[in-house]
């Protein structure tokens, strides 16, 4: 396994070397993480920043700088004077940065000294993200520029360098927010609901490392699973065209290495790996190491350290029949959690790598085998984490341009906004492609931005044929990618697979819990559906899951995310508090209920079925009957025979064919019960509002509000005593107050079998 060196003593005291200021202090805000205290104020973050491109000799360059505003003239000239300190990498929203305020145009600017021992060496300087325009000078000369907020990029200093002493570096930024079309997720300059404080500026770690004259740029590591070998080639830089210069290529296992190649620079060395083939997936993480060096005449040598997993992803047929994602051949159901990747302290910056991994070892924990990253993208050693443990990571593009609503077509974008989109986007997955956890790319969010769907999803897949696309997460689907992906609030519900679509519920729950002392602003905060208490949310939370297992089996769902972490700012529907202080769920039973969902699918066989698929014939009233309504017996012939399910047209996951618009409903048919042995008797119910289900006289169930999809409810014992063969009523009043309305019921009994083909 690669190991990631921090900064050692040496570097860090050479990072120290400033113009003499102040240093920043964290600001004032409602909340802070407990890792806030643990932020160095004079070498934050000092981890090396790139796991998967590893040299031994760096300096980061994080720590204290100076700023200032800038004018909003693009070409004003660097100031004299930037009186103003701050805390790299903190974006300066961010209470870490000590700053704390909101600035679209600002400068920065440090002084640093090179090593001695560099001399001679080409000097790399690396930006992790900047959000999002970014000019460099290094000694008053111009370095380079990018347009971007969450790629890294690079510049070679070399030429602008002093002889020795300090030198200058220098950053404008520029962030519009939005008030541009560029990608930036949630970030807005009012913050409210779902829309957060944004970041501007530097916001992931900084550095710079010594090269020799021919150095790597970087490794294109290509596993194959089938043919269970990984075929690794180096783009070079530098003098590398060099007739002698030569790469070696080294696979270490263990005390062993299981292959060397030598190449030449972009050329592909493939290894095999078949002697000690050892896949990933999220339950056995494994990864190799690769060790790689350029080899230049003179025995010069860049000498890099990295890693690789072996995993395949696709979609396909299971032995049902059922279209589902596969993971190394398998049937794999993808279950995480909604991951945001906001921090009150931080903002779009973890206060330390220990807080970063924090989150995901919540989310393993708690028996998820999944997360997807909600349109943001985080630095690359959230994703060295989620390889290292596990977690198959669901990639968002970040949203920008202007919002559509699920009813608009696809638009097209303006020329310049659609061609920034496109750059982001590729760079995006050609700066994260080498891990193995990213198992799928998400182009658009419930139609932000959406255009040109069926065209971006090609270009995705000609950039990386060996993840999955999810065109569309929710709302806008246009009937192309690998998933049709429905979000579905509180849910869970779940969409039909297609031939050549697995079934997606992209986002459900939204369970809220408010707690007192935990919360951004003492009023106001709000989640999809809310409790009172930690047992009353746990107990929601374990009955979501109860009906997700079922959906597993029949339509065939093959993968759910939770909304989600942690809390964000108002919104308190996450596991986690924004503090991160307190896990607002029970979880040992939020596990268990997880890994329940994670087993083998369940069978559903029908009993009675819902008018969900196909019209159910039932008797109703809506005037108030006589004692006994509910009994087998009663005399319903008064009553109008018409087919189900009864409610208003727009209620959320209805299929109305009977209209019902009064404020009471009571309904009630006869089917034949086999006699057999039930194995676990449910309701498959959709009700809005309140409701009672009885059969055979007994009350089976009491519903509380309201649904928005069918879902399964257990019976009470009484009734399943009641459930003896033969003839059987099942008879439901509901009851209605304000907004949609809808009733319809049916029985299935559960099984914990693996699903058979009929």
């Amino acid at each position: 396994m690669v190991h990631l060196r921090e900064t050692p003593l040496a570097a860090l005291l050479l990072a120290l070397v400033a113009a003499p200021m102040t240093l920043a202090q964290p600001s004032k805000v409602p909340l802070r993480t407990r890792w806030a205290a643990d932020v160095s104020p004079l070498t934050p973050l000092p981890e090396y920043p790139r796991p998967t491109l590893v040299r031994s000799d760096w300096l980061s360059l994080n720590g204290p700088w100076q700023w200032a505003p800038a004018p909003a003239e693009p070409n004003a000239a660097p100031p004299d004077s930037m009186p103003g300190q701050i805390l790299v990498p903190f974006p300066i929203e961010s209470a870490l940065s000590g700053v704390a305020e909101h600035h679209e145009h600002l400068w920065y600017r440090r002084a640093f000294e090179v090593p001695a021992e560099w001399q001679g060496k080409r000097v790399l300087l690396h930006f992790g993200a900047v959000d999002w325009e970014a000019q460099v000078w290094v000694n008053g000369k111009p370095i380079g520029s990018h347009q971007g907020g969450y790629d890294p990029f690079t510049f070679d200093i070399t030429d602008a360098l002093a002889g020795s002493g300090p030198q200058t570096l220098v950053v404008r930024v520029d962030d519009p927010t939005d008030g541009s079309t560029q990608p930036r997720g949630k970030q807005v300059r009012k913050p409210e609901g779902i829309w957060y404080t944004p970041t501007t500026g530097i916001w992931q770690s900084v550095w710079i490392e010594p090269v020799p004259q021919a150095s790597i740029e970087r490794l294109h590591i290509e596993p194959d699973y089938d043919r269970q070998t990984v075929t690794v080639s180096v783009d070079a830089r530098g003098q590398a065209k060099d007739a002698d210069v030569f790469v070696v290529v080294t696979v270490p296992d263990e005390a062993r290495t299981l292959s060397a190649k030598v190449v030449k620079p972009g050329e592909p060395a493939e290894i095999d790996l078949s002697t000690a083939f050892r896949p990933w997936s999220p339950d056995k993480p494994d990864l190799y190491t690769v060790l790689v060096a350029l080899e230049s005449p003179g025995g010069e040598s860049d000498n890099v350290e990295s890693y690789f997993g072996v995993r395949k992803i696709e979609i396909k047929p299971d032995a049902q029949g059922i279209t589902r994602i596969h993971l190394n051949n398998k049937p794999t159901f993808l279950l995480g959690p909604l991951d945001q990747g906001f921090w009150p302290d931080g903002l779009y910056t973890a206060p330390t790598d220990e807080a970063l991994k924090y989150d995901l070892d919540v989310t393993k924990r708690l028996g998820f085998n999944a997360v997807r990253k909600h349109v943001k993208v985080e630095p690359e050693r959230w994703y060295y984490w989620c390889d290292t443990m596990g977690l198959a990571v669901i990639q968002d593009m970040p949203s920008g341009d202007k919002y559509i609503g699920p009813d608009d077509p696809d638009i097209l974008r303006s020329p310049a906004s659609a061609r920034q989109y496109e750059k982001e986007l590729t760079a995006i997955i050609d700066a994260n492609r080498e891990h193995p956890s990213v198992v799928m790319w998400v182009p658009f969010n419930e139609g932000w931005g959406q255009f040109d769907t069926a065209r971006i999803v090609s270009l995705i897949r000609k950039l990386d044929p060996t993840r999955l696309v999810d065109a569309t997460t929710g709302w806008a689907d246009r009937g192309v990618g690998d998933l049709y992906d429905a979000h579905i609030y509180p849910g869970p519900g779940s969409p039909k697979p297609e031939a050549s679509r697995a079934a997606f519920l992209g986002e459900f729950g939204g369970l809220g819990l408010p707690l007192e002392g935990h919360t951004w602003q003492a009023k106001g905060n709000w989640g999809y559906r809310s409790f009172d208490s930690r047992d009353a949310l746990t107990d929601a939370y374990v009955n979501l899951m109860h009906n997700m297992r079922w959906l597993v089996a029949d339509p065939g769902l093959s993968g759910a995310i939770y909304t989600q972490t942690t809390d964000v700012e108002v919104e308190v529907n996450g596991l986690m508090t924004y503090d991160r202080a307190i896990l607002k769920m029970d979880e040992q039973r939020v596990r268990e209920a997880n890994l329940a969902v994670l087993g083998p699918a369940p069978t559903v066989r029908v009993i009675a079925p819902s008018s969900r698929d196909e019209a159910v014939e039932w008797r109703y009233t809506t005037t108030e009957p006589a004692p006994g309504w509910e009994k087998p017996g009663f005399d319903d012939s008064a009553w109008t025979n018409a087919p189900g399910g009864f409610g208003r047209d727009g209620t959320p996951g209805a299929v109305n064919r009977t209209k019902w618009e009064s404020g009471d409903i009571w309904i009630r048919r006869q089917f034949v019960l086999p006699r057999i042995v039930l194995a676990n008797p449910n309701l498959v119910v959709h009700h809005d509002e309140g409701a009672e289900v009885y059969l055979n006289g007994v009350l089976a169930a009491k519903l509380d509000g309201y649904s928005t999809e069918y879902s399964f409810v257990p019976i009470s014992s009484q009734a399943r005593a009641a459930l003896v063969g033969g003839p059987t009523v099942i008879a439901i009043h509901c009851h209605q107050t304000a907004g949609g309305q809808y009733i319809d019921a049916g029985l299935v009994d559960l099984a914990d079998a693996p699903a058979e083909r009929p």
